[in-house]
């Protein structure tokens, strides 16, 4: 059926008698319409992991040679380079791929750089089916994603989730196990096993299997505990899609006028990440994020408990895990030069890469030290013109040191840790400890900065009146993923383009009650302004009330909007689901699917159902989880007027335009003050407090459910394991079925 819609939609039902090096009409491929890319798109990404299972893909990249067609790309020597790659042997299908070693890095660029620099969409769509035939999965999933995110002819695009494409990432190893079972019995079930793992089959041969959070087997430590919120699919999707977004590798160029600021917001999303977790961190009681130290061993080991396609599991990294040794010396001290340069270049002001000059004295200098720690620093050569890296990547180098070595070339098949994934790296609790060391930079540098003056915070005539908040509730919740992708189709199921089994799992999440912020602001005059919102923490995991210096950097930004101020009274009610670039519930594909199949008109479906579906922050995850009696936080709320950045284009803020495709990560990009304003640099006390600010106290309550998974845990697991109900023995030779003599002669001699 889906097969039979697809074709209809591309007008491919003359398909049998084309002849087949003229199956997809060229002038097919140039009419498309933004409903028949997408299909397209949906197509390529579907069940990647197997042979291509559609006719008119299949044809289109077998009968497309690349290099007799390198006139329909921008770039010659991107066709050249990635030609001279496919001929010495690129990573083969079924293998794995990590960003991280870098030839595998070099080969997935210039692969995107393939796509990127196609003349136009035909030439896009006929490269990336060749791709899909001959490339390795993992590569091609990652350079189509980045290709589609960035290339103009592709906005308004929908991808699939990642966690839908590749589920191993997303999926404990023995839940894609179940399903396998399953599919080798054909659906043939056994009741009793399915109550004890929580299997249940639909009407519609859907199959739903639960992922037992409360089955810790492969807890090491306290670290498990927010294992709801480091391993949420929602969190770890919204990091991969902000690398996709702003992949550390790309020129420059490659961005479009929207994508600003570029690694500011790399900075700042680091941080941000570092606040929310936190802030869980004191919900569950859990002490200060400690930063990562070489020269002591990493106390809190991980166990992923996921397995890659291939069968090889994602390593594991036991308690009391030493870094210094032998085999990591030479990299540990590139590590350390690296940090020495940084730290340097802070402290004096600038740094010369290659005979480049970068200053680091004032605000906007950032984002030189952004790419100092994230990216990396071009030189353009007046001679050859070509681009050279001044220095390999920090955070590749840093990670190579906490998992396996990625710098020796010898690396090419390989096993990667958690970190060396983007959709992964958020589960490993290390990850933060790493983060907060590159953090400590930001901070030193922006202690270089003075603290923000009156007149910086001020907004004369405005005054933040008072801010209401409704009870904040949170509470944990179920949700079905779609991992199909992850089992492997029979030949008649390849024939039809769809599986006869669909596998869902089960899976608890962290989620709160809808709620509003109320803000009663006076004005005299009329002004665009600028209003943040701000969540942070009352006081540290031993309840002490934490000093405003030490606190600022804990505050995550929930909310943040430009608004036009009348005079008089303003009155702003913010409700929780339509805060800044917040993003519901994905849609399933095949859902997706089935809904743009119905639809004339795309625009009602990115402002509802899709919006911000690839930049969102998950809206569920906007509270931390809080406790059952309340736990106090701080909301903190400040208006200050709009500075304009220069040369921007403010239409793409009118609903009513048709080309709707609005995909903006921060409005607060548009305003000249740094990100985190006012919190990203030492607060003066005595000059912080305005009239414009406020600060109040929130208490977030948790509301504690009974969950079946925990229920058939106890039921099935532990009820040999709780000593309360055992019945004692009266004697203790209960067991013996023989006479023996229990009396011991203590003064026996043995004789040896």
């Amino acid at each position: 059926m889906m097969r039979g819609v697809l074709l209809l939609v591309l007008g491919l039902a003359a398909m049998a008698s084309a002849r087949p090096d003229t199956i997809v009409d060229d002038k097919m491929l140039d009419t498309m319409d933004i409903k028949m890319k997408q299909f397209f798109i949906l197509k390529l990404l579907n069940h990647v992991m197997e042979p291509v299972m559609y006719k008119e893909i299949e044809e289109l990249g077998k009968n497309f040679k690349i290099e007799e067609n390198t006139h329909l790309f921008t770039r010659t020597d991107v066709v050249k380079q990635f030609i001279s790659f496919v001929k010495t042997g690129m990573l083969p299908r079924g293998e794995i791929f990590t960003l991280h070693v870098d030839r595998q890095l070099k080969e997935v660029v210039t692969i995107f750089h393939m796509l990127y620099y196609a003349k136009d969409f035909t030439t896009f769509i006929k490269t990336a089916c060749w791709m899909r035939c001959y490339i390795n999965e993992g590569m091609f999933v990652y350079a189509l994603t980045v290709a589609v995110r960035h290339r103009e002819d592709c906005k308004g695009i929908i991808l699939p989730p990642p966690y839908e494409i590749y589920p191993f990432y997303f999926v404990r190893a023995d839940v894609i196990q179940k399903a396998y079972m399953l599919k080798m019995k054909k659906g043939l079930i056994d009741h009793k096993l399915c109550d004890f793992y929580g299997i249940k089959k639909t009407d519609k041969d859907v199959y739903i299997i639960d992922e037992n959070i409360y089955d810790c087997r492969t807890c090491l430590n306290k670290e498990s505990k927010l294992r709801y919120f480091t391993d949420d699919i929602d969190l770890n999707t919204y990091y991969y899609y902000f690398h996709v977004d702003y992949p550390f590798w790309m020129k420059d160029e490659c961005f479009d006028k929207l994508r600003m600021r570029r690694f500011e917001l790399t900075l700042y999303m680091y941080q941000q990440i570092l606040a929310r977790y936190y802030l869980e961190r004191l919900s569950v009681g859990l002490d200060d994020i400690k930063t990562l130290s070489w020269y002591k061993p990493i106390k809190k080991g991980y166990w992923p408990w996921l397995m890659y396609h291939n069968g090889v599991e994602m390593r594991t990294r036991m308690d009391n895990y030493v870094m210094v040794r032998d085999d990591k010396i030479d990299v540990m001290r590139l590590v350390e030069d690296y940090e020495m340069i940084i730290k340097e270049a802070i402290i004096k002001g600038f740094v010369d890469i290659n005979g480049i000059r970068l200053e680091l004295t004032k605000t906007e200098d950032v984002e030189y030290l952004g790419r100092l720690i994230y990216g990396k620093v071009d030189k353009l050569e007046k001679m050859n013109k070509y681009r050279v890296d001044a220095y390999r990547y920090l955070l590749i180098i840093m990670k190579s040191v906490l998992g396996f070595d990625t710098i020796h070339s010898d690396k090419y098949f390989v096993a990667p840790t958690v970190l060396d994934h983007y959709q992964t790296a958020l589960r490993d609790p290390v990850f933060y400890k790493l983060q907060k060391r590159l953090v400590d930079f930001v901070i030193l540098f922006k202690r270089k900065l003075p603290s923000y003056t009156k007149q910086d915070l001020f907004f004369p005539g405005v005054k933040v009146e008072n801010v209401v908040v409704d009870k904040l509730v949170t509470y944990f919740d179920d949700f079905l993923m779609d991992m199909t992708n992850a089992v492997v189709m029979t030949d008649a199921e390849m024939k039809k383009t769809t599986s006869d089994m669909k596998f869902y799992v089960r899976k608890r999440r962290l989620n709160h009650q809808p709620f509003k912020v109320t803000m009663d602001i006076t004005s005299d005059k009329s002004a665009d302004c600028v209003v943040r919102m701000f969540l942070g923490p009352k006081e540290d995991y031993l309840g002490r009330l934490i000093d405003i210096n030490k606190n600022r950097l804990n505050f995550v930004e929930i909310d943040s909007f430009l608004y036009k101020l009348v005079n008089g009274k303003n009155t702003i009610v913010r409700n929780s689901i339509d805060m800044h670039n917040l993003v519901r519930d994905r849609i399933m594909t095949r859902d997706l699917w089935k809904k743009i199949d119905t639809m004339t008109d795309m625009k009602d479906l990115f402002m509802k159902d899709l919006r911000n579906f690839h930049t969102g922050f998950p809206t569920r995850l906007l509270l931390p989880k809080g406790r059952v009696g309340g736990m106090k936080f701080m909301l903190y709320v400040i208006v200050t007027p709009l500075r304009l950045v220069d040369n921007v284009d403010f239409n793409f803020f009118d609903v009513t335009r048709k080309d709707m495709v609005v995909d903006f990560r921060s409005t607060v990009l548009l305003d000249k003050m740094p990100l985190g304003f006012p919190f990203d640099r030492y607060i003066d006390v005595d000059k912080f407090f305005t009239t414009n600010m406020k600060f109040i106290d929130v208490m977030i309550f948790h509301k504690p459910q009974k969950c079946d998974m925990k229920m058939r845990w106890e039921r099935w697991v532990l009820k040999n394991y709780n000593m309360v109900d055992v019945n004692r023995f009266d004697s203790d030779t209960y067991f013996t079925d023989v006479d023996i003599d229990t009396k011991i002669d203590r003064d026996h001699t043995f004789n040896f």
